[in-house]
């Protein structure tokens, strides 16, 4: 299994280039592709994102659990917007440092741990809504 850092041959130059200007060409994709300036890790567009808060009907005292979240796209972003609670698990601890930062930076309330989607240290019925966005 390669490793948090794998690089496929041949990509190493453009792997150096995003890492020394990582901000700035993560901002010129989301800008481009997703038309926000903030990172989108994934394939659910903002778009989706908002639809996803009326449709489980996030709002402040919800608590919302991402199952597999990466670096956080879309459940920091739905707490943001919509003041619920999130709770974001994954395996990588890269990703999660990632989503922490994310949620650091937005003043969102969440928690992170790392979980499997079958081995989730929860209580049952812990939860209001539950996403799994971009995993499989």
């Amino acid at each position: 299994m390669p490793s948090e850092d794998f690089v496929p041959a041949g990509f190493e130059d453009f792997a150096l280039a995003v890492r020394r200007h990582r901000l700035p060409v993560e901002r010129l994709i989301s800008k481009g592709v997703h038309g926000t300036n903030d990172p989108v890790y994934g394939y659910t567009t903002p778009s989706q994102a908002d639809a996803l808060v009326k449709y489980l009907r996030l709002r402040p005292g919800v608590r919302l659990l991402d199952i597999g979240s990466g670096r956080g796209w879309p459940s920091v972003h739905l707490a943001k917007v919509s003041g619920c609670t999130a709770v974001v698990t994954d395996v990588p601890a890269v990703g999660l440092r990632e989503a922490m930062r994310l949620a650091r930076r937005d003043g969102v309330r969440a928690a992170f741990a790392r979980a499997t989607g079958t081995m989730l240290p929860f209580r049952p019925r812990s939860f209001d809504a539950v996403v799994h966005t971009d995993v499989l």
